[in-house]
């Protein structure tokens, strides 16, 4: 009954809002992309072809681009390790999309279905999925029943429960419990997380801390356009990376910049606004403050010497993580004002850079007060961040301290993806013991019978 008045609630938003979907669809084209793999249209290539037939699938779903990076991670060290796996993975946003498609291969990857039963079971039949990984708090409730039923084990890697989450879970606690039995097991990213986790409705015994699969991710130093503003940066310049930000902040750190530049007069700044569709928006701001910049789309096709009191416009994707490294001091966005919650620090801590961020980090909490608790890491308000940025750019040694100090913090936290790839396989081996057992049991079924070959919407012994 509850599941039936959940799919009327998101059938009616999602009528309620067509005409704003339709609109969006036909200016930008932003949710256009996908829309028949959302509605249920399950792309030929993920159907395993005869020779893949017996051959374990998995099924990973990562919302957007942080969380494909540590997906990818999570991948390869499956693959390192069993090669005969199948993964898929889909994607909620576009950006995220683009992301996979580059580092894991089109032919693998595809749009995340909407939350209905006859769209999902479309998924599960034609994947035929031995196991679910869904990184983060993906907590899709007919996904998760519809498993579940399937007999298919839902494992959560990077698990985490938000400041302001937590507390929507907690009033809905009586729901959320009957939907969170469905998962087989959870890999927290956090102690706090555990306990949020539990409190929430996940059995105990099925939470347990794993780690930030995100300390991991090691970006790639020598990415084109890093190598090409390397090269073309005034002699001695300091590098001020702003990375991640949002509407509101561009404003704030460009008046900053324009501010530290009259006294640093070899500051050039990286400025990557978070969501593709701002890129034109930040490019406009920048021109009626008559503020010095290249496109970094532009600009590449002809690279020329950068003058001081340059900012860069980083109007592209997946670049950020590799642009870091180029900074004397980043400042990581999203945290300025209430609502947003902060972005990832760990991509300049791995290249040992100091790190600025403001107040509002809530998605990251247990990430940047591991790095404050080391003092790798400054917190500025908006009133505080010109004498804050200031100070790092000109004090190069206590700038320096940091950046080790952050670097320190990053490789301490390393291995979550190896305990979430040996967490995984031992739950394929145990799922494959256990069919191959009921195999031997059932006349007409042969031995070799595995998960990827069952039909995901029979009952095993045992599904709910």
């Amino acid at each position: 009954m509850l599941l039936a008045l959940y799919s009327c609630a998101l059938f009616l938003v999602l009528v309620v809002g067509l005409p704003y979907w339709l609109l969006r669809m036909l200016l930008s084209g932003k949710y256009r992309e996908g829309l028949s793999q959302r509605l249920g249209r399950v792309p030929q290539r993920l159907r395993p072809r005869p020779g893949q037939a017996r051959n374990p699938t998995i099924w990973v779903h990562a919302v957007s681009v942080g969380e494909v990076l540590a997906a990818g991670s999570l991948i390869q060290e499956l693959g390192l390790r069993a090669p005969e796996l199948r993964v898929l993975v889909s994607t909620t946003t576009r950006t995220g999309q683009a992301t996979a498609r580059e580092r894991l291969g089109e032919e693998r990857v595809f749009y995340f279905p909407l939350d209905f039963a006859w769209i999902l079971r479309r998924y599960l039949t034609a994947l035929r999925p031995a196991l679910l990984v869904l990184v983060e708090t993906e907590f899709w409730p007919r996904l998760l029943v519809q498993c579940g039923r399937s007999g298919i084990p839902v494992v959560v890697v990077n698990g985490r429960i938000s400041d302001r989450s937590f507390h929507r879970y907690l009033r809905l606690r009586f729901l959320w419990k009957r939907i969170l039995r469905n998962l087989t097991l959870v890999l927290a990213q956090s102690e706090r997380d555990v306990t949020r986790l539990r409190a929430i409705g996940v059995p105990p015994e099925r939470v347990s801390y794993g780690g930030n699969l995100k300390f991991d991710v090691r970006a790639v130093e020598n990415a084109a356009v890093t190598g090409a503003l390397r090269a073309h940066l005034p002699k001695g310049a300091r590098v001020l990376v702003c990375g991640s930000t949002m509407e509101g902040e561009e404003e704030i750190l460009i008046d900053a910049f324009r501010e530290i530049a009259k006294v640093n007069r070899k500051l050039v700044m990286i400025l990557a606004p978070r969501r593709p569709e701002r890129f034109d928006r930040v490019a406009e701001m920048l021109r009626k403050r008559n503020q010095r910049h290249v496109r970094r789309s532009r600009w590449m096709s002809h690279p020329a010497k950068l003058k001081p009191g340059t900012v860069v416009l980083l109007d592209s994707i997946g670049e950020l993580a590799s642009l870091y490294s180029l900074a004397s001091l980043a400042f990581v966005g999203g945290s300025l004002a209430p609502g947003v919650g902060g972005h990832n620090p760990l991509e300049p801590a791995q290249f040992g850079i100091p790190i600025v961020m403001g107040p509002h980090y809530e998605n990251f909490r247990d990430i940047v007060d591991r790095l404050i608790q080391a003092e790798a890491l400054k917190i500025a308000h908006r009133e505080t961040l010109i004498p804050m940025l200031s100070m790092l750019l000109h004090d190069e040694e206590l700038a320096a301290l940091l950046g080790v100090r952050a670097m320190e913090v990053f490789d301490s936290q390393a291995g979550a993806t190896a305990r979430a790839a040996s967490a995984i396989l031992r739950l394929l081996g145990e799922k494959s013991g256990t069919e191959n057992t009921e195999a031997d049991r059932s006349p007409g079924r042969s031995s070799g019978s595995s998960a990827a070959t069952r039909e995901p919407d029979s009952q095993p012994k045992g599904a709910r």
